[in-house]
C-alpha cells in the first residue's frame, strides 16, 4: 500500500495563555529513528517540562503523555496523525509551561493544534513499501535469466543490479505489493539451477 509521509521534518509553534507548544513531525523508518529524534529534541529543549510524542510506523502506533494528564497529549496527537492518514511519521510536542493551568480540554486543543500545524507546514510525499530479493544463477543460465528478470522488472517498477563472478548474483527491489507476482514469475526458473529468495 502506498502511504504519505513528510519529506523532511517540519515544525510549528502554538502559544496558549503563555504556555508555548513547539510541534515537530519527522519521517521515520524505525523505532530507533524516532528515539533519536526525541533525544535530539530533549537535548535542544532541555529546560522544557514536557516532550509528548505520537508514532505511526506501519502497524505500530503509540503515544506518550510525558507527565501531562492522561489522555491530554499523546492520544490526541496520535489521533491527528491517524486522521491525516500519514505513516512512518513521528510527532513530538515540547511544552514550555506558562504558569496558567489549561485543563485537559485546553491541553488537548493545544497539542492537537501543534501537530496539525506541523503537518500543514510539511511537504508530504507518497511512498511505496519495497521488497528486496536476491537471485543466484550458474553462468550457463545467467544470461537467459537476466533477460527474463529485466523484462519483468521493466514492466513492474522494479530495479535489478547484476554482479558476475564464479556465479551470477542479482539484487532485485520491487514494490512490496508485487512480491507474490514476482515469486510466481520466477518459479519456473527454480528447476533450472536458479535460486530466488527474499533478502535478509
Amino acid at each position: 500500500m502506498e502511504f504519505s509521509t513528510p519529506a523532511a521534518p517540519a515544525a510549528s509553534r502554538v502559544e496558549v495563555k503563555k504556555s508555548v507548544f513547539l510541534g515537530l513531525v519527522a519521517p521515520v523508518d524505525s523505532v530507533e529513528e524516532a528515539d533519536a529524534v526525541l533525544a535530539a529534541v530533549r537535548k535542544q529543549h532541555y529546560s522544557a517540562r514536557h516532550h509528548c510524542t505520537a508514532l505511526v510506523l506501519d502497524q505500530l502506533q503509540r503515544s506518550n503523555d510525558d507527565g501531562e494528564p492522561s489522555g491530554s497529549a499523546g492520544a490526541p496527537m496520535l489521533s491527528v496523525l491517524r486522521h491525516r492518514q500519514v505513516n512512518r511519521v513521528f510527532a513530538v510536542v515540547t511544552r514550555y509551561f506558562g504558569g496558567t493551568l489549561l485543563g485537559v480540554g485546553g491541553l488537548i486543543r493545544a497539542y492537537t493544534q501543534a501537530v496539525a500545524e506541523a503537518l500543514d507546514a510539511a511537504v508530504l510525499v507518497r511512498r511505496v513499501p519495497m521488497a528486496e530479493y536476491v537471485a543466484t544463477a550458474g553462468l550457463a543460465r545467467a544470461g537467459a535469466f537476466e533477460n527474463a528478470l529485466r523484462s519483468w522488472a521493466a514492466s513492474n517498477q522494479a530495479s535489478v543490479e547484476a554482479e558476475y563472478g564464479a556465479s551470477a548474483r542479482f539484487a532485485v527491489e520491487l514494490p512490496a505489493g508485487l512480491a507474490g507476482e514476482f515469486e510466481a514469475a520466477m518459479a519456473p526458473w527454480a528447476g533450472r539451477g536458479v535460486v530466488v529468495a527474499k533478502a535478509e
